[in-house]
């Protein structure tokens, strides 16, 4: 214990003058938050502790959304209050920012390449910032920059944070089991490759050429500019489509949008056997249907990879919610779950049927998953994993990641309901055919 803090404090310290501001600017919230409480603004819990994390700044906002997505690790109330803060930022000053984009480019670089740059910002996250703008070439493109300092904050937060709970897990050894320290350490590597946008670059060519090696037309990633990206600027094409959730503006943009997703579940399923990696964070905001008909995944600062064991694993739990079939559902939690006692599989098929029952009003003849039907996907989900856990399956974070884009798909299904492409996709994907 000492050891770690004795390793870990000297780098919080090296941080000199911006370590000491983030201390101070942490105890100023939450102060503040104290004595609003003591004024009578009492919230409930969950949603005290978001707004005072929304007020810390990037960090903060980040761990919430590994909240938000994490029904696994997380109480229901804290996940469902936590989405509420999903990429909701107050934006830099676009002064602010063009400093930084003069500091990595080169001010006459800039002015070389960009005929215009429009400073109202297109999206605002805890990270960066991203502006529409025109090349001199006539292209439409998008220019991602990030925020000042932020690297600098969430190594300083996260250290802190790593210390702090390593303290409690040695003050309090009951805490152990939750891993905290080890789910940090998990969120600072994220993070921080978050921040590094040549990293990115990287993983949208890897992503492009396994689209052409694969012959998956329908999909397409972003072309980079890489004369002007840098690790704090990422140049990329603009795509100019309509988000999956607006149902009515979908029929302008396509003849039969059902079929364009249907193909876009596919090419994403396939990456997770065919790619070094996957598309990792495929929620509404970084998936378009464009005008002509083909899906676009932008943002590919989350992409993951998994294990043969869990793609298995996962072929075969999608299999088994698509047809049914709780024997093979069972079978499959098992496989891809880390567990260090004998499981009743028989009881625990017995607890999927009742769930499905539950979601799917009892009606055991549907030919999909019940939260195809029902819309609550977030909640089947936790109830699966809850599941496993009661019988004492430690599902990895991989597996949580994987099914989570499954049911950001899923969260599209007044489309996908009526897609036969999708349906097929599915089919063909677990090997059942029609």
């Amino acid at each position: 214990m000492l050891h770690y803090i004795y390793r870990e404090l000297p780098k919080t310290l090296s941080n000199g003058l911006k370590g000491a501001k983030r201390v101070r600017h942490t105890t100023g919230v939450l102060t503040k938050t104290g004595i609003g409480w003591l004024l009578g603004d009492r919230p409930e819990t969950p949603e005290l502790v978001r707004r005072t994390f929304e007020r810390m700044g990037a960090t903060y906002i980040k761990l919430g959304q590994v909240i938000a997505s994490s029904p696994s690790l997380f109480p229901e109330e804290y996940v469902k209050q936590f989405k509420r803060c999903l990429d909701k930022t107050e934006p830099v000053s676009y002064r602010v920012m063009e400093k930084i984009l003069y500091k990595e480019l080169g001010k006459q670089k800039v002015k070389q390449y960009f005929a215009k740059i429009d400073p109202q910002p297109l999206a605002s996250a805890s990270i960066a910032q991203v502006y529409g703008a025109k090349l001199r070439t006539g292209e439409d493109v998008v220019i991602k920059i990030q925020r000042p300092g932020v690297k600098d904050t969430l190594v300083t937060d996260l250290i802190f944070l790593q210390t702090a709970a390593q303290l409690l897990e040695w003050i309090v050894p009951r805490l152990k089991h939750a891993s905290i320290t080890g789910i940090l350490s998990e969120i600072q590597k994220s993070v921080l490759a978050e921040c590094d946008f040549l990293q990115e670059s990287e993983n949208i060519e890897i992503f492009s050429k396994f689209l052409h090696r694969t012959g998956s037309s329908r999909v397409v990633v972003p072309k980079v500019y890489p004369e002007v990206t840098t690790k704090r600027v990422l140049t990329m094409e603009r795509f100019f489509g309509i988000s999956l959730t607006n149902r009515k503006g979908l029929m302008q943009y396509a003849d039969d949008p059902a079929e364009s997703i249907g193909a876009a579940f596919e090419t994403w399923f396939k990456s997770i056997t065919q790619c070094t990696l996957f598309h990792a964070d495929l929620h509404a905001g970084n998936i378009l249907l464009l005008q002509d008909g083909k899906v676009g995944f932008i943002d590919f600062g989350i992409v993951s990879s998994i294990s043969h064991k869990t793609r298995s694993g996962m072929k075969s739990l999608i299999q088994a919610m698509i047809s049914n079939d709780f024997h093979l559902m069972a079978k499959s939690m098992i496989m891809i779950g880390l567990t260090g006692k004998r499981v009743n599989r028989f009881q625990l098929e017995e607890d999927l049927m009742n769930l499905y029952d539950q979601f799917s009003g009892h009606d055991s003849m549907s030919a999909i998953s019940p939260m195809l039907q029902n819309g609550e996907s977030d909640q089947f989900l936790l109830r699966i994993i809850q599941i496993g856990e009661k019988h004492g399956i430690r599902f990895p974070s991989e597996f949580t990641l994987l099914l989570k884009q499954f049911l950001y798909f899923d969260s599209y299904r007044d489309i996908l309901m009526n897609s036969e492409a999708f349906f097929d996709g599915m089919m063909t994907m677990t090997g059942q055919g029609r």
